[in-house]
């Protein structure tokens, strides 16, 4: 029985360990090409990725003993998913591992909007001494809705408890999931009552661009928004807009709909994202702490072991 799994991209060592232990045969080349990829996946029962490259009908094709897929994050959008299923492969993913992760960031970036930190912080560092004009705001008895309540909308809830905050919840995909840190409720409800607004739902055909001008439009509020899911569920363009006619206080963003240099710098949008004082921006770093890189691997490794070959 073939057990050999190829790992080609930058894993934790803690996931050769534990599925070593399980029998498996791991080839570890981080470095590994695509070409190189395809050339070599038919030897192989497995192959771990993070997002190095796109694990698409190709890709599949050419690991013809493929068993499964094991992405070494919380989203799936870089696997062909509906096609692997197709074959009969196993697709595996670790939103357990960074969820911690995500939450604490998104909290971080809300609380350094609600206190001004960035432009206090860049004053004082150039001499400015102005208490007025960085007076924030508290978080305690704020509306906030969680759109998207899966692992990381529900650790979100959870770490929210302490903040003495209103927190709801939607998800067009559950139902009945109301619990001691949110309350489930319709849109029409979070149109109506948030004050601030944290997506955390994966991107799909259904939510690419989901947040547009439109979108905004239906809410009663201004918004304080943030974004640690997928860049392109949202378009940055109507955030902006948002910002300029007052549907969006200020913005967290660790996802762009396009990322990495020099691309990002050559979207229309870039310059005016770049220079807001009301956006707080981050390199999609939210879910990649030190101990998420551990723990994703981890929960990849338990997940493998309730496969069985």
């Amino acid at each position: 029985m073939n057990k050999r799994i190829l790992i080609a991209d930058h894993l934790h060592p803690a996931f050769k360990i534990e599925v070593e232990k399980l029998g498996y045969i791991c080839d570890d080349l981080p470095l590994i090409s695509r070409k190189e990829t395809l050339e070599v996946l038919k030897n192989y029962a497995g192959i771990a990725i993070r997002t190095k490259f796109q694990i698409d009908k190709e890709i599949i094709d050419a690991g013809f003993d493929l068993k499964f897929i094991a992405r070494a994050g919380a989203g799936m959008d870089n696997v062909d998913e509906e096609y692997a299923r197709s074959k009969k492969i196993f697709c595996i993913n670790a939103p357990e591992g960074n969820r911690d992760a995500v939450a604490e960031h998104v909290i971080g970036m809300l609380l350094s909007l609600l206190n001004n930190l960035r432009k206090a912080d860049s004053e004082v560092r150039n001499g400015i001494w102005d208490r007025e004009g960085n007076r924030g705001w508290e978080l305690k008895g704020r509306t906030i809705a969680i759109i998207g309540y899966g692992n990381t909308g529900q650790m979100l809830a959870r770490k929210l408890l302490g903040f003495e905050v209103k927190v709801l919840a939607y998800d067009k995909y559950k139902t009945g999931f109301s619990d001691q840190y949110a309350t489930e409720v319709s849109m029409e409800q979070v149109v109506k009552e948030a004050d601030i607004l944290s997506f955390h739902i994966p991107l799909t055909f259904e939510t690419k661009q989901l947040l547009n001008e439109e979108y905004l439009f239906h809410f009663k509020k201004p918004i304080i928004f943030l974004n640690a899911s997928r860049g392109e569920v949202v378009n940055t363009q109507a955030v902006l807009n948002g910002i300029r006619n007052g549907k969006i206080i200020a913005a967290g963003l660790d996802v762009l709909e396009v990322e990495k240099f020099p691309a990002l710098e050559e979207q229309e949008w870039y310059n005016e994202l770049r220079d807001s004082p009301k956006v707080i921006l981050s390199p999609h770093v939210a879910g990649w702490t030190h101990e998420s890189y551990r723990k994703i691997s981890e929960v990849l490794a338990q997940k493998l072991n309730h496969i069985l070959l």
